[in-house]
Protein backbone atom coordinates (compact mmCIF):
# COMPACT_ATOMS: atom_id res chain seq x y z
CA UNK A 1 0.00 0.00 0.00
CA UNK A 2 1.54 3.79 -0.82
CA UNK A 3 2.32 6.29 1.85
CA UNK A 4 -0.54 8.13 2.44
CA UNK A 5 0.07 11.97 3.47
CA UNK A 6 -1.97 13.25 6.45
CA UNK A 7 -5.19 14.23 4.86
CA UNK A 8 -5.59 18.35 4.73
CA UNK A 9 -8.53 20.40 6.12
CA UNK A 10 -11.10 21.21 3.28
CA UNK A 11 -10.85 24.80 4.37
CA UNK A 12 -7.09 24.84 6.90
CA UNK A 13 -8.18 29.05 7.08
CA UNK A 14 -10.91 28.34 9.54
CA UNK A 15 -9.92 28.52 12.92
CA UNK A 16 -11.13 25.27 14.26
CA UNK A 17 -12.62 23.41 11.62
CA UNK A 18 -12.46 19.73 12.09
CA UNK A 19 -11.71 18.35 8.24
CA UNK A 20 -14.38 16.18 6.62
CA UNK A 21 -17.31 17.08 8.90
CA UNK A 22 -18.77 20.53 8.31
CA UNK A 23 -18.52 21.02 12.27
CA UNK A 24 -18.12 25.04 12.33
CA UNK A 25 -20.28 26.22 15.14
CA UNK A 26 -19.01 26.13 18.61
CA UNK A 27 -18.05 22.34 18.66
CA UNK A 28 -15.36 23.84 16.30
CA UNK A 29 -13.71 24.61 19.26
CA UNK A 30 -14.31 21.09 21.66
CA UNK A 31 -12.76 18.85 19.03
CA UNK A 32 -13.07 15.95 22.08
CA UNK A 33 -16.72 16.00 21.09
CA UNK A 34 -16.43 15.22 18.14
CA UNK A 35 -13.97 12.51 18.98
CA UNK A 36 -17.09 11.32 21.10
CA UNK A 37 -19.57 11.53 18.58
CA UNK A 38 -17.50 9.72 16.43
CA UNK A 39 -16.01 7.28 19.02
CA UNK A 40 -16.57 3.02 17.46
CA UNK A 41 -17.41 1.05 20.57
CA UNK A 42 -14.24 -1.52 19.76
CA UNK A 43 -11.97 1.16 20.79
CA UNK A 44 -13.11 1.40 24.36
CA UNK A 45 -11.03 -1.70 25.90
CA UNK A 46 -7.69 -0.93 23.76
CA UNK A 47 -8.19 2.88 25.69
CA UNK A 48 -8.99 1.15 28.72
CA UNK A 49 -6.14 -0.96 28.55
CA UNK A 50 -3.65 1.95 26.86
CA UNK A 51 -4.73 4.18 29.99
CA UNK A 52 -3.90 1.97 32.66
CA UNK A 53 -0.30 1.30 31.37
CA UNK A 54 -0.01 5.08 30.99
CA UNK A 55 -0.73 5.30 34.33
CA UNK A 56 1.99 3.90 35.74
CA UNK A 57 4.21 5.92 33.88
CA UNK A 58 2.01 9.18 34.66
CA UNK A 59 2.35 8.32 38.55
CA UNK A 60 6.55 8.70 39.14
CA UNK A 61 7.63 11.00 35.91
CA UNK A 62 4.71 13.87 37.21
CA UNK A 63 5.99 13.40 40.63
CA UNK A 64 9.74 13.75 39.33
CA UNK A 65 9.11 16.73 37.32
CA UNK A 66 7.16 18.89 40.00
CA UNK A 67 10.06 18.21 42.33
CA UNK A 68 12.96 19.17 40.05
CA UNK A 69 10.59 22.17 39.24
CA UNK A 70 10.49 23.46 42.84
CA UNK A 71 7.66 22.17 43.91
CA UNK A 72 6.77 19.47 46.02
CA UNK A 73 5.74 15.98 44.39
CA UNK A 74 2.09 15.88 44.94
CA UNK A 75 1.47 18.88 42.73
CA UNK A 76 3.39 17.08 40.23
CA UNK A 77 0.05 14.57 40.01
CA UNK A 78 -2.28 17.62 40.36
CA UNK A 79 -0.60 18.96 36.88
CA UNK A 80 -1.44 15.57 35.32
CA UNK A 81 -4.66 14.94 35.97
CA UNK A 82 -6.50 18.29 34.95
CA UNK A 83 -4.28 18.97 31.68
CA UNK A 84 -5.16 15.25 30.40
CA UNK A 85 -8.69 16.23 30.88
CA UNK A 86 -8.96 19.73 29.46
CA UNK A 87 -6.74 18.64 26.13
CA UNK A 88 -9.18 15.38 25.44
CA UNK A 89 -11.65 18.65 25.20
CA UNK A 90 -10.16 20.95 23.46
CA UNK A 91 -7.26 18.95 22.05
CA UNK A 92 -7.10 18.10 18.05
CA UNK A 93 -4.46 15.37 18.73
CA UNK A 94 -5.97 12.27 18.75
CA UNK A 95 -2.87 10.74 21.27
CA UNK A 96 -1.47 13.25 22.30
CA UNK A 97 -0.55 13.24 26.31
CA UNK A 98 -0.01 16.14 27.93
CA UNK A 99 1.62 16.41 31.28
CA UNK A 100 5.07 17.78 33.34
CA UNK A 101 8.00 17.84 31.10
CA UNK A 102 11.86 17.64 31.52
CA UNK A 103 12.20 20.81 28.57
CA UNK A 104 10.33 23.17 30.99
CA UNK A 105 11.72 21.76 34.36
CA UNK A 106 14.69 24.56 33.95
CA UNK A 107 12.44 27.35 32.63
CA UNK A 108 9.80 26.95 36.10
CA UNK A 109 12.83 26.40 38.44
CA UNK A 110 14.63 29.53 36.90
CA UNK A 111 11.18 31.63 37.79
CA UNK A 112 9.94 29.82 41.51
CA UNK A 113 13.23 29.10 42.99
CA UNK A 114 14.78 32.89 43.33
CA UNK A 115 11.29 34.24 44.10
CA UNK A 116 10.00 31.77 46.29
CA UNK A 117 13.18 31.53 48.78
CA UNK A 118 12.27 28.15 50.10
CA UNK A 119 8.58 28.88 50.68
CA UNK A 120 6.78 25.58 49.26
CA UNK A 121 3.07 27.63 49.20
CA UNK A 122 4.90 30.44 47.44
CA UNK A 123 6.50 28.20 45.02
CA UNK A 124 3.32 26.51 43.97
CA UNK A 125 1.84 29.92 43.24
CA UNK A 126 3.95 31.30 41.23
CA UNK A 127 4.47 28.10 38.92
CA UNK A 128 0.77 28.23 39.11
CA UNK A 129 1.11 31.88 37.69
CA UNK A 130 3.37 30.73 35.20
CA UNK A 131 0.77 27.83 33.52
CA UNK A 132 -1.70 30.44 33.44
CA UNK A 133 0.53 32.79 31.44
CA UNK A 134 1.72 29.98 29.25
CA UNK A 135 -2.01 29.13 28.96
CA UNK A 136 -3.38 32.64 28.01
CA UNK A 137 -0.56 33.33 25.31
CA UNK A 138 -0.73 29.70 23.61
CA UNK A 139 -4.55 30.29 23.06
CA UNK A 140 -4.22 34.43 22.59
CA UNK A 141 -1.54 33.18 19.94
CA UNK A 142 -4.09 30.27 17.97
CA UNK A 143 -6.77 32.37 17.90
CA UNK A 144 -4.97 34.48 16.06
CA UNK A 145 -3.82 32.33 13.83
CA UNK A 146 -0.08 32.46 14.62
CA UNK A 147 1.00 28.42 14.96
CA UNK A 148 3.53 28.93 12.44
CA UNK A 149 5.53 31.56 15.07
CA UNK A 150 7.77 28.01 16.39
CA UNK A 151 9.08 27.47 12.39
CA UNK A 152 11.01 31.10 13.21
CA UNK A 153 13.71 29.03 15.22
CA UNK A 154 15.85 27.10 12.87
CA UNK A 155 16.47 23.11 13.64
CA UNK A 156 20.42 24.70 15.06
CA UNK A 157 18.82 27.28 17.13
CA UNK A 158 16.28 23.96 18.95
CA UNK A 159 19.21 22.15 19.20
CA UNK A 160 21.23 24.37 20.74
CA UNK A 161 18.54 26.10 23.75
CA UNK A 162 17.32 22.24 24.33
CA UNK A 163 20.73 20.90 24.54
CA UNK A 164 21.32 23.59 26.87
CA UNK A 165 18.05 23.37 28.97
CA UNK A 166 19.08 19.47 29.20
CA UNK A 167 22.31 20.38 30.34
CA UNK A 168 21.10 22.71 32.86
CA UNK A 169 18.14 20.42 34.57
CA UNK A 170 21.11 16.95 34.27
CA UNK A 171 22.98 19.32 36.66
CA UNK A 172 20.37 20.68 38.64
CA UNK A 173 19.57 17.42 39.70
CA UNK A 174 22.82 15.81 40.56
CA UNK A 175 22.69 17.44 44.34
CA UNK A 176 19.58 15.06 44.91
CA UNK A 177 21.24 11.96 43.53
CA UNK A 178 23.86 12.60 45.80
CA UNK A 179 22.18 13.42 48.73
CA UNK A 180 23.54 17.24 49.35
CA UNK A 181 22.78 21.09 49.69
CA UNK A 182 24.59 23.25 47.38
CA UNK A 183 23.94 27.27 47.06
CA UNK A 184 25.75 28.33 44.02
CA UNK A 185 24.39 30.63 41.06
CA UNK A 186 24.72 29.44 37.44
CA UNK A 187 25.34 26.09 35.99
CA UNK A 188 29.40 26.73 35.86
CA UNK A 189 29.29 27.78 39.78
CA UNK A 190 26.65 24.28 40.33
CA UNK A 191 29.19 22.23 38.90
CA UNK A 192 32.25 23.83 40.77
CA UNK A 193 30.09 23.51 44.36
CA UNK A 194 29.32 19.56 43.13
CA UNK A 195 32.81 18.77 42.57
CA UNK A 196 34.28 20.36 45.28
CA UNK A 197 31.87 18.20 47.30
CA UNK A 198 32.47 15.19 45.82
CA UNK A 199 36.05 15.52 46.34
CA UNK A 200 35.48 15.96 49.76
CA UNK A 201 33.00 13.00 50.02
CA UNK A 202 30.54 14.56 51.71
CA UNK A 203 27.17 12.97 50.02
CA UNK A 204 25.32 9.74 50.57
CA UNK A 205 26.39 6.33 49.21
CA UNK A 206 23.20 5.14 49.25
CA UNK A 207 21.18 7.40 47.52
CA UNK A 208 23.95 7.70 45.13
CA UNK A 209 23.78 3.96 44.30
CA UNK A 210 19.62 4.02 44.12
CA UNK A 211 19.96 7.01 41.85
CA UNK A 212 22.65 5.52 39.39
CA UNK A 213 20.91 2.47 39.61
CA UNK A 214 17.47 4.19 38.47
CA UNK A 215 19.42 5.85 35.77
CA UNK A 216 20.91 2.52 34.68
CA UNK A 217 18.01 0.30 34.63
CA UNK A 218 15.88 3.01 32.81
CA UNK A 219 18.40 3.76 30.35
CA UNK A 220 19.16 -0.18 29.63
CA UNK A 221 15.68 -1.02 28.95
CA UNK A 222 15.08 1.99 26.60
CA UNK A 223 15.57 -0.04 23.38
CA UNK A 224 12.26 -2.22 24.62
CA UNK A 225 9.88 0.87 23.52
CA UNK A 226 6.80 -1.46 25.63
CA UNK A 227 8.68 -2.06 28.75
CA UNK A 228 7.75 0.48 31.28
CA UNK A 229 10.94 1.22 32.15
CA UNK A 230 10.75 3.95 34.98
CA UNK A 231 7.88 2.07 36.51
CA UNK A 232 10.36 -0.94 36.59
CA UNK A 233 12.84 1.15 37.95
CA UNK A 234 11.03 3.40 40.52
CA UNK A 235 9.19 -0.07 42.01
CA UNK A 236 12.36 -2.09 42.30
CA UNK A 237 14.11 1.19 44.30
CA UNK A 238 11.32 1.98 46.36
CA UNK A 239 10.75 -2.06 47.29
CA UNK A 240 13.98 -1.74 47.88
CA UNK A 241 14.34 1.03 50.19
CA UNK A 242 11.59 -0.04 52.30
CA UNK A 243 12.32 -3.94 52.48
CA UNK A 244 15.93 -2.69 54.17
CA UNK A 245 14.45 0.43 56.05
CA UNK A 246 16.90 2.50 53.96
CA UNK A 247 15.23 5.92 55.26
CA UNK A 248 16.50 4.81 58.86
CA UNK A 249 19.44 2.76 58.19
CA UNK A 250 20.81 5.01 56.07
CA UNK A 251 19.61 8.37 55.32
CA UNK A 252 17.92 8.00 52.10
CA UNK A 253 15.64 10.61 51.64
CA UNK A 254 12.04 9.76 50.53
CA UNK A 255 9.20 11.25 48.94
CA UNK A 256 6.81 10.37 52.15
CA UNK A 257 2.84 10.61 52.34
CA UNK A 258 1.19 12.43 49.71
CA UNK A 259 -1.82 14.71 50.77
CA UNK A 260 -4.97 12.42 50.35
CA UNK A 261 -7.77 14.14 48.02
CA UNK A 262 -8.34 15.93 44.63
CA UNK A 263 -6.88 19.61 43.81
CA UNK A 264 -9.22 22.58 44.61
CA UNK A 265 -9.63 25.51 42.11
CA UNK A 266 -7.05 28.39 43.37
CA UNK A 267 -6.48 31.76 42.08
CA UNK A 268 -2.69 32.10 41.72
CA UNK A 269 -2.57 35.74 42.89
CA UNK A 270 1.13 37.13 42.94
CA UNK A 271 3.13 40.68 43.82
CA UNK A 272 3.56 42.96 41.11
CA UNK A 273 6.78 42.46 42.26
CA UNK A 274 6.87 38.89 40.62
CA UNK A 275 4.76 39.53 37.80
CA UNK A 276 7.52 40.56 35.56
CA UNK A 277 9.46 37.38 36.35
CA UNK A 278 6.36 35.17 35.98
CA UNK A 279 5.06 36.69 32.44
CA UNK A 280 8.52 36.63 31.07
CA UNK A 281 8.81 32.74 32.65
CA UNK A 282 5.31 31.76 30.95
CA UNK A 283 5.99 33.95 27.45
CA UNK A 284 9.58 31.39 27.43
CA UNK A 285 7.55 28.32 28.48
CA UNK A 286 4.54 29.08 26.10
CA UNK A 287 7.27 29.06 23.39
CA UNK A 288 9.01 25.86 23.93
CA UNK A 289 5.96 23.88 24.88
CA UNK A 290 4.38 24.55 21.66
CA UNK A 291 7.42 24.27 20.10
CA UNK A 292 7.88 20.43 20.76
CA UNK A 293 3.93 19.79 20.62
CA UNK A 294 3.77 21.02 17.43
CA UNK A 295 6.69 18.82 15.88
CA UNK A 296 5.25 16.38 18.60
CA UNK A 297 1.59 16.56 17.04
CA UNK A 298 2.25 16.34 13.40
CA UNK A 299 4.63 13.14 13.67
CA UNK A 300 1.94 11.42 15.36
CA UNK A 301 -0.70 13.03 12.54
CA UNK A 302 1.65 11.73 10.24
CA UNK A 303 1.37 8.06 11.29
CA UNK A 304 -2.48 8.09 12.07
CA UNK A 305 -2.41 9.65 8.15
CA UNK A 306 -5.01 12.54 10.11
CA UNK A 307 -4.61 16.57 9.74
CA UNK A 308 -3.91 18.68 13.45
CA UNK A 309 -4.89 21.94 13.01
CA UNK A 310 -1.81 23.81 14.31
CA UNK A 311 -3.77 26.80 15.97
CA UNK A 312 -6.32 24.27 17.38
CA UNK A 313 -3.27 22.66 18.57
CA UNK A 314 -1.93 25.97 20.37
CA UNK A 315 -5.78 26.48 21.78
CA UNK A 316 -5.43 22.82 23.32
CA UNK A 317 -2.05 23.70 24.66
CA UNK A 318 -3.08 26.55 26.09
CA UNK A 319 -6.21 25.31 27.54
CA UNK A 320 -4.22 22.42 29.33
CA UNK A 321 -2.32 24.53 30.97
CA UNK A 322 -4.78 27.08 31.68
CA UNK A 323 -6.75 24.26 33.58
CA UNK A 324 -3.33 23.14 35.24
CA UNK A 325 -2.88 26.94 36.69
CA UNK A 326 -6.51 27.30 38.08
CA UNK A 327 -5.94 23.74 39.84
CA UNK A 328 -2.87 23.73 41.67
CA UNK A 329 -1.05 22.53 38.15
CA UNK A 330 2.34 24.08 36.91
CA UNK A 331 3.56 24.67 33.27
CA UNK A 332 2.78 21.13 31.02
CA UNK A 333 3.60 20.36 27.49
CA UNK A 334 3.27 17.15 25.53
CA UNK A 335 5.66 14.47 26.32
CA UNK A 336 7.70 12.93 23.65
CA UNK A 337 7.89 9.77 26.16
CA UNK A 338 4.41 8.93 27.63
CA UNK A 339 3.05 9.57 23.63
CA UNK A 340 5.09 6.57 22.84
CA UNK A 341 3.83 4.67 25.46
CA UNK A 342 0.32 5.43 25.12
CA UNK A 343 0.56 4.30 21.44
CA UNK A 344 2.33 0.73 21.93
CA UNK A 345 -0.02 0.29 24.39
CA UNK A 346 -3.23 0.82 21.52
CA UNK A 347 -4.63 3.59 22.28
CA UNK A 348 -6.97 4.74 20.08
CA UNK A 349 -8.11 8.28 21.11
CA UNK A 350 -8.07 11.11 24.27
CA UNK A 351 -10.07 8.33 26.19
CA UNK A 352 -6.63 6.97 26.74
CA UNK A 353 -5.08 9.82 28.91
CA UNK A 354 -8.70 10.66 30.40
CA UNK A 355 -8.55 6.63 31.78
CA UNK A 356 -4.89 7.97 32.97
CA UNK A 357 -6.23 10.86 34.78
CA UNK A 358 -8.99 9.29 36.24
CA UNK A 359 -6.65 6.42 37.90
CA UNK A 360 -3.99 8.84 38.84
CA UNK A 361 -7.21 10.73 40.46
CA UNK A 362 -8.20 7.57 42.62
CA UNK A 363 -4.83 6.91 44.26
CA UNK A 364 -4.93 10.23 45.57
CA UNK A 365 -8.16 9.79 46.99
CA UNK A 366 -7.55 5.81 47.88
CA UNK A 367 -4.17 4.97 48.69
CA UNK A 368 -2.12 7.91 48.83
CA UNK A 369 0.64 6.23 50.88
CA UNK A 370 1.42 3.71 47.86
CA UNK A 371 4.81 5.88 47.22
CA UNK A 372 6.22 6.94 50.93
CA UNK A 373 9.08 5.15 50.09
CA UNK A 374 10.07 6.27 47.01
CA UNK A 375 13.72 7.82 47.08
CA UNK A 376 14.13 11.25 46.12
CA UNK A 377 17.22 10.44 44.35
CA UNK A 378 15.42 8.21 42.69
CA UNK A 379 13.25 10.85 41.74
CA UNK A 380 16.35 13.12 40.20
CA UNK A 381 17.63 9.99 38.28
CA UNK A 382 14.63 9.89 35.75
CA UNK A 383 14.59 13.59 35.41
CA UNK A 384 18.32 12.79 34.87
CA UNK A 385 17.41 9.98 32.45
CA UNK A 386 14.96 12.23 30.62
CA UNK A 387 17.21 15.06 30.24
CA UNK A 388 19.30 12.67 28.39
CA UNK A 389 17.13 11.82 26.16
CA UNK A 390 16.89 15.72 25.36
CA UNK A 391 20.28 15.74 23.98
CA UNK A 392 20.59 15.64 20.42
CA UNK A 393 24.27 15.03 18.98
CA UNK A 394 24.06 12.61 15.90
CA UNK A 395 21.94 15.78 14.01
CA UNK A 396 24.42 18.13 15.09
CA UNK A 397 27.65 16.23 14.00
CA UNK A 398 26.10 16.27 10.59
CA UNK A 399 25.18 20.11 10.54
CA UNK A 400 29.04 19.87 11.80
CA UNK A 401 29.99 18.74 8.28
CA UNK A 402 27.47 20.24 5.77
CA UNK A 403 26.93 23.89 7.43
CA UNK A 404 29.45 25.01 9.66
CA UNK A 405 28.47 28.38 10.65
CA UNK A 406 25.41 26.89 11.71
CA UNK A 407 26.84 24.28 14.25
CA UNK A 408 28.60 27.83 15.62
CA UNK A 409 25.43 28.86 16.04
CA UNK A 410 23.97 26.01 17.71
CA UNK A 411 26.66 26.18 20.01
CA UNK A 412 26.23 29.42 20.71
CA UNK A 413 23.10 29.11 22.20
CA UNK A 414 23.69 26.15 23.88
CA UNK A 415 26.05 28.40 25.98
CA UNK A 416 23.75 31.20 26.49
CA UNK A 417 21.41 28.81 28.24
CA UNK A 418 24.09 27.42 30.30
CA UNK A 419 25.78 30.71 31.17
CA UNK A 420 22.71 33.30 31.44
CA UNK A 421 20.28 31.02 32.34
CA UNK A 422 17.73 29.12 30.49
CA UNK A 423 14.97 31.87 30.57
CA UNK A 424 17.96 34.35 28.87
CA UNK A 425 18.95 31.50 27.19
CA UNK A 426 15.61 31.48 25.39
CA UNK A 427 15.46 35.06 25.11
CA UNK A 428 18.86 34.60 23.24
CA UNK A 429 17.85 32.06 21.08
CA UNK A 430 14.84 34.47 19.71
CA UNK A 431 17.46 37.06 18.72
CA UNK A 432 19.93 34.72 17.29
CA UNK A 433 17.14 33.70 15.04
CA UNK A 434 15.86 36.99 14.16
CA UNK A 435 19.23 37.91 13.12
CA UNK A 436 19.70 34.81 11.28
CA UNK A 437 16.66 35.58 9.33
CA UNK A 438 17.50 39.15 8.50
CA UNK A 439 21.07 38.43 7.79
CA UNK A 440 19.80 35.81 4.81
CA UNK A 441 17.28 38.51 3.60
CA UNK A 442 20.00 41.66 4.47
CA UNK A 443 22.96 40.23 2.11
CA UNK A 444 21.23 38.05 0.05
CA UNK A 445 22.75 36.12 -3.71
CA UNK A 446 22.99 37.93 -6.96
CA UNK A 447 23.76 36.91 -10.29
CA UNK A 448 23.70 38.68 -13.75
CA UNK A 449 22.65 36.24 -16.12
CA UNK A 450 23.77 35.19 -19.75
CA UNK A 451 23.04 32.29 -22.21
CA UNK A 452 25.19 29.26 -21.71
CA UNK A 453 26.18 27.42 -24.89
CA UNK A 454 24.00 23.93 -24.78
CA UNK A 455 22.19 24.64 -21.63
CA UNK A 456 18.45 26.01 -21.78
CA UNK A 457 17.61 29.24 -20.05
CA UNK A 458 19.67 32.35 -18.72
CA UNK A 459 21.87 31.56 -15.94
CA UNK A 460 24.78 33.01 -13.63
CA UNK A 461 27.43 33.77 -15.46
CA UNK A 462 29.79 33.37 -12.27
CA UNK A 463 28.79 29.74 -12.41
CA UNK A 464 28.94 29.71 -16.17
CA UNK A 465 32.16 31.98 -17.33
CA UNK A 466 31.51 31.74 -20.97
CA UNK A 467 27.88 32.62 -20.64
CA UNK A 468 27.12 35.13 -23.73
CA UNK A 469 25.98 38.52 -22.45
CA UNK A 470 22.89 40.05 -24.42
CA UNK A 471 24.72 43.67 -25.75
CA UNK A 472 23.40 46.38 -24.35
CA UNK A 473 21.36 44.06 -21.60
CA UNK A 474 22.00 43.33 -17.87
CA UNK A 475 19.91 40.60 -16.94
CA UNK A 476 20.08 40.98 -13.12
CA UNK A 477 18.25 38.31 -10.49
CA UNK A 478 17.87 39.31 -6.98
CA UNK A 479 16.89 36.00 -4.78
CA UNK A 480 15.48 37.58 -2.00
CA UNK A 481 12.45 39.48 -0.57
CA UNK A 482 13.08 43.39 -1.25
CA UNK A 483 12.45 45.49 2.43
CA UNK A 484 14.33 47.97 4.17
CA UNK A 485 17.38 45.67 5.06
CA UNK A 486 18.29 45.12 1.35
CA UNK A 487 16.98 47.92 -0.51
CA UNK A 488 20.59 50.15 -0.31
CA UNK A 489 22.42 46.99 -1.40
CA UNK A 490 20.05 46.29 -4.32
CA UNK A 491 20.58 49.67 -5.50
CA UNK A 492 24.14 49.14 -5.22
CA UNK A 493 24.44 46.56 -7.22
CA UNK A 494 22.31 47.07 -10.04
CA UNK A 495 24.44 49.90 -10.48
CA UNK A 496 27.74 48.00 -9.99
CA UNK A 497 26.39 45.64 -12.75
CA UNK A 498 25.39 48.58 -15.06
CA UNK A 499 29.03 49.92 -14.68
CA UNK A 500 30.74 46.85 -15.10
CA UNK A 501 28.76 45.60 -18.50
CA UNK A 502 30.93 45.26 -21.46
CA UNK A 503 28.74 47.25 -23.71
CA UNK A 504 26.89 50.37 -22.99
CA UNK A 505 23.96 49.25 -20.91
CA UNK A 506 20.07 50.34 -22.68
CA UNK A 507 18.36 47.82 -20.32
CA UNK A 508 18.20 46.72 -17.17
CA UNK A 509 15.67 43.63 -16.52
CA UNK A 510 15.28 42.41 -12.95
CA UNK A 511 14.68 38.87 -13.47
CA UNK A 512 12.12 39.19 -9.68
CA UNK A 513 10.85 35.38 -9.41
CA UNK A 514 12.80 34.93 -5.91
CA UNK A 515 11.58 38.38 -5.11
CA UNK A 516 8.68 37.33 -2.69
CA UNK A 517 7.60 41.00 -1.13
CA UNK A 518 8.47 44.44 -1.54
CA UNK A 519 8.34 47.23 1.18
CA UNK A 520 8.18 51.13 1.66
CA UNK A 521 11.94 51.67 1.93
CA UNK A 522 12.24 49.53 -1.05
CA UNK A 523 9.52 50.70 -3.02
CA UNK A 524 10.96 54.59 -2.50
CA UNK A 525 14.26 52.71 -3.52
CA UNK A 526 12.95 51.85 -7.05
CA UNK A 527 11.12 55.45 -7.48
CA UNK A 528 15.13 56.62 -6.91
CA UNK A 529 17.00 54.16 -8.95
CA UNK A 530 14.58 54.63 -12.06
CA UNK A 531 15.33 58.47 -12.00
CA UNK A 532 19.26 57.26 -12.06
CA UNK A 533 19.17 55.13 -14.83
CA UNK A 534 16.62 57.23 -16.81
CA UNK A 535 19.34 60.43 -16.18
CA UNK A 536 21.54 58.22 -18.35
CA UNK A 537 19.26 56.86 -21.02
CA UNK A 538 18.82 53.20 -19.36
CA UNK A 539 15.11 51.72 -18.86
CA UNK A 540 14.63 49.30 -16.33
CA UNK A 541 12.27 46.33 -16.54
CA UNK A 542 11.09 43.21 -14.74
CA UNK A 543 10.83 40.18 -15.66
CA UNK A 544 8.44 36.99 -13.68
CA UNK A 545 7.08 39.37 -10.80
CA UNK A 546 4.68 37.25 -9.26
CA UNK A 547 0.95 39.42 -9.04
CA UNK A 548 0.83 39.71 -5.21
CA UNK A 549 4.29 41.27 -5.74
CA UNK A 550 2.92 43.64 -8.30
CA UNK A 551 -0.17 44.03 -6.19
CA UNK A 552 2.03 45.91 -3.62
CA UNK A 553 3.35 47.90 -6.65
CA UNK A 554 0.43 49.05 -7.41
CA UNK A 555 -0.54 49.99 -3.67
CA UNK A 556 3.13 52.04 -3.32
CA UNK A 557 1.56 54.13 -6.39
CA UNK A 558 4.97 52.91 -8.39
CA UNK A 559 2.59 51.69 -11.54
CA UNK A 560 2.49 54.60 -13.33
CA UNK A 561 6.06 55.88 -12.41
CA UNK A 562 7.62 52.67 -13.85
CA UNK A 563 5.10 52.27 -16.87
CA UNK A 564 2.70 49.39 -17.93
CA UNK A 565 5.27 47.95 -20.65
CA UNK A 566 8.06 46.86 -18.04
CA UNK A 567 6.76 44.07 -16.89
CA UNK A 568 7.07 40.68 -18.89
CA UNK A 569 6.02 37.18 -18.05
CA UNK A 570 9.11 35.35 -18.62
CA UNK A 571 13.03 36.12 -18.93
CA UNK A 572 12.95 34.94 -22.56
CA UNK A 573 10.20 37.40 -23.61
CA UNK A 574 11.88 40.50 -21.67
CA UNK A 575 14.80 39.71 -23.89
CA UNK A 576 12.91 39.22 -27.08
CA UNK A 577 11.16 42.58 -26.70
CA UNK A 578 14.83 44.25 -25.92
CA UNK A 579 16.33 42.42 -29.05
CA UNK A 580 13.21 43.56 -31.19
CA UNK A 581 13.25 47.25 -29.83
CA UNK A 582 16.88 47.99 -30.07
CA UNK A 583 18.20 46.11 -32.54
CA UNK A 584 20.63 44.62 -31.57
CA UNK A 585 22.36 41.63 -33.35
CA UNK A 586 22.36 38.30 -31.10
CA UNK A 587 22.64 35.12 -32.66
CA UNK A 588 22.54 33.45 -29.45
CA UNK A 589 19.03 34.29 -29.09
Amino acid sequence: MPHQLPIPPQDPGRLGYIPGTGTTGWRRWMPGLHMLATYQRGWLSQDITAGLVLTAMLVPVGIAYAEASGVPGIYGLYATIIPLLAYALFGPSRILVLGPDSALVALILAVVFPLSQGDPAKAVILASAMAVVSGLVCIGAGLLRLGFVTELLSKPIRYGYMNGIAFTVLISQLPKVFDFSIDADGAINTILQISINILQQQFNTASLLIGAGTIAIIIALKRFPRVPSVLIAVTAVTAITAIFNLDTTAGVKVLGSLPQGLPSFVLPWITQKELQSVIIGGLAVALVSFADTSVLSRTYAAKTRSYVNPNQEMIGLGAANLAAGFFQGFPISSSSSRTPVAEAAGAKTQITGVVGALVVALLLVLAPDLLQYLPTSALAAVVIASAISLFEFRDLKRIYRIQNWEFWLSMGCFTGVVVLGAIPGIGLAIVIAIIEFLWDGWRPHSAILGRADGVRGFHDIKRYPHAHLVPGLVLFRWDAPLFFANAELFQDSILKAVAESPTPVRWVVVTAEPVTSVDVTSADMLAELLDILRSTGIELHFAEMKDPVKDKIKKFELIDVLGQNVFHPTIESAVEDYVLKSGVKWKHY
